[in-house]
């Protein structure tokens, strides 16, 4: 069980927000405004982040993962590999803090539509230090029957994926969001859970007007009471990345090299069998692309 993880990095969020609370107390006359946007897109490689572009905005997403590293030149580093994945996605933002999305999964034909809301804003005063977001989706998994075995029903196809996004923004150069997650499979193969809770932590570090480093990682927990069987059978591994991301304010480009072959995230915390430690590791890319109407 690593609830401890859990544990330590919400409370080093709120300690961390704690202390610049002290010394905005010596603030008078500041309005409660919103921060600016923590991050420059929704997406930070593989994870959802709190950012929503302004109402009435179409985004665009590209989303792309070659092959693992491992044979070296030999595939020029994943690039000719197998394995590759990619995922193309539409968001539109109904308000300035509701969007909802479309997208189409290469991998098991995943075809999801999202959700995301801004509930509570970080603001300037520190009245609210932290921002929390709720998102959610439902994917289909659009693969022929037979992949799901001779008692097959439609319901077979769907999986759910819902997260408490926190997040902070400490200065213009730093911000850090946790996010725990429950992920469910209608259905799982024998030996296997369709329920995982899981534990994402993403950050992003800014070296320029455009430049960001990236980093993140997605732990799937091993929790024996909402377990279905005995024992974990090829349990999930988590998810390592770091990334480099260039950002104007129609565009977002990151590229980066991690662990989950996977795209949607019931996907990377249910099904990721590359292991860091063994160098199982894939170069990716995101673009997005913004239109204000």
């Amino acid at each position: 069980m690593k609830k401890p993880i859990l544990y330590t990095a919400i409370t080093l969020m709120l300690v961390l927000a704690n202390l610049q609370i002290v010394n905005a107390q010596d603030e008078t006359g500041t309005e409660s405004k919103p921060v600016r946007s923590a991050f420059e897109s929704g997406i930070l490689i593989d994870q959802q982040t709190n950012n929503i572009p302004t109402a009435n905005t179409l985004e665009l997403l590209i989303q792309h993962k070659f092959g693992t590293i491992q044979n070296g030149i030999t595939d020029l580093y994943g690039i000719y590999a197998a394995g590759a994945n990619i995922r193309i996605g539409f968001n539109y933002s109904i308000l300035d803090n509701l969007m909802v999305g479309f997208g189409s999964t290469k991998n098991k034909k995943f075809q999801d539509f999202q959700v995301k809301w801004n509930v509570l804003p970080q603001t300037r005063d520190n009245k609210y230090p932290v921002a929390i977001t709720l998102y959610g989706n439902m994917a289909i998994d659009a693969r022929e029957k037979k992949v799901f075995g001779t008692e097959y029903n439609f319901g077979n196809r769907f999986s759910y994926f819902s997260q408490l996004i926190i997040t902070r923004r400490f200065n213009d150069y730093l911000s850090l969001q946790v996010a725990p997650s429950f992920t469910h499979f209608n259905s799982a193969e024998k030996g296997m859970d369709h329920d995982k809770i899981g534990l994402s932590m993403a950050g992003r570090v800014k070296v320029s007007p455009q430049s960001s480093f990236l980093l993140q990682c997605d732990v799937p927990f091993k929790i024996q009471g909402i377990a279905e069987n005995m024992e974990f059978t090829n349990p999930s591994k988590p998810n390592f990345a770091f990334g480099w991301e260039i950002s104007t304010s129609t565009h977002a480009f990151q590229i980066y090299m991690g662990t989950a072959s996977g795209i949607l995230g019931q996907e990377n915390l249910m099904n990721n069998t590359n292991d860091f430690l063994n160098g199982e590791m894939m170069l990716g890319f995101t673009i997005t692309r913004l239109w204000s109407f």
